[in-house]
């Protein structure tokens, strides 16, 4: 049964939307609201931060107390049109204590002012960065959320086309991979799901892609070959119009020989993890992706 918390998390996004509905914010109002959002629900007790130059992409670690297990380079959500270092912060300070990781945060850029392929060639800059300044591709994982999720596949494909050592795994949260909205939980979920919309996914991927390819594997690797990707983990909540999205890359990742894991967690909302320090299934989530990297990071390891 789902926590009581979750109904408090409903009645907010209800709330939200229909303030949303009688007066549309900005783009610019929009990328404020996650700001805000991700402060409202994080926890940071303990936690370090500092802000670097990832060759060019602005860039922040978040880090635990002992967190020396490896590296997680985190790609936020947003629709690729908004959320950054500072509305993912608590996420990441999360994903550090139950990894026992420093994760590596990145400001790609952001559409509509940069479309594709700016965002994965900023997350791929951001991974060689972190090659050259000490972590080990097999302690090191690319995690993501949302936008970010379809991202972290994307990187990991540019990363393996580029002949650059891939790293021990893949984390996705609640991944968008399909820019035309093809899934049936798009409309079978249309009603449960209270932070996203088709019609809302559309319009961002027209401020992603422009009159680009909506099939171009780097934007949308639903359509990518994912053959020789490290183990993959997806997560995503039967409550989100993205769960097809979650299980056909689960499909195709499988019928090429990757080794993913999906999780499919009832009653849960997109992104559930990024309120973890209030909402009890995101906790859980957060210790359940923590214990997949150390698994992951300690079978590289024990292989080495």
């Amino acid at each position: 049964m789902a926590s009581p918390q979750l109904q408090e998390l409903l009645e907010m996004f209800a709330e939200r939307a229909a303030t949303f509905a009688e007066t549309p914010p900005s783009l610019e109002e929009r990328r404020m609201g996650a700001n805000m959002m991700g402060a409202r629900f994080q926890n940071l007790d303990g936690i370090s931060t500092e802000a670097v130059d990832a060759d060019g992409v602005p860039a922040e670690w978040v880090a635990a107390p002992g967190a020396n297990n490896g590296a997680v380079l985190y790609l936020h959500g947003g629709g690729y049109v908004t959320g950054s270092v500072i509305s993912h912060r608590g996420m990441a300070a999360n994903l550090s204590r139950t990894s026992g990781c420093r994760v590596l945060t990145i400001d790609y850029r952001l559409a509509p002012e940069n479309k594709h392929p700016a965002q994965v060639q900023d997350a791929h800059t951001a991974y060689r960065w972190m090659l050259s300044n000490g972590a080990e591709p097999s302690t090191t994982i690319v995690a993501g959320d949302s936008a970010g999720g379809g991202l972290t596949v994307a990187t990991l494909l540019s990363v393996r086309d580029g002949g650059d050592p891939l790293p021990a795994a893949g984390v996705c949260i609640s991944p968008w991979v399909d820019m035309e909205g093809t899934g049936d939980s798009m409309k079978s979920k249309a009603g449960v799901d209270p932070m996203v919309s088709r019609d809302g996914l559309i319009d961002m991927a027209q401020s992603f892609l422009g009159d680009g390819d909506r099939r171009d594997p780097l934007a949308a690797p639903l359509h990518a070959d994912l053959t020789g990707l490290p183990p993959l983990l997806i997560i995503v909540g039967t409550a989100e119009v993205l769960l097809d999205d979650a299980k056909r890359l689960h499909e195709n990742a499988e019928s090429v020989g990757v080794d993913s894991t999906l999780e499919i967690w009832d009653d849960m909302v997109h992104i559930w993890p990024w309120f973890a320090p209030f909402l009890p299934e995101g906790q859980q989530a957060m210790e359940q992706m923590g214990d997949f990297i150390k698994e992951r990071i300690g079978s590289a390891v024990a292989q080495a």
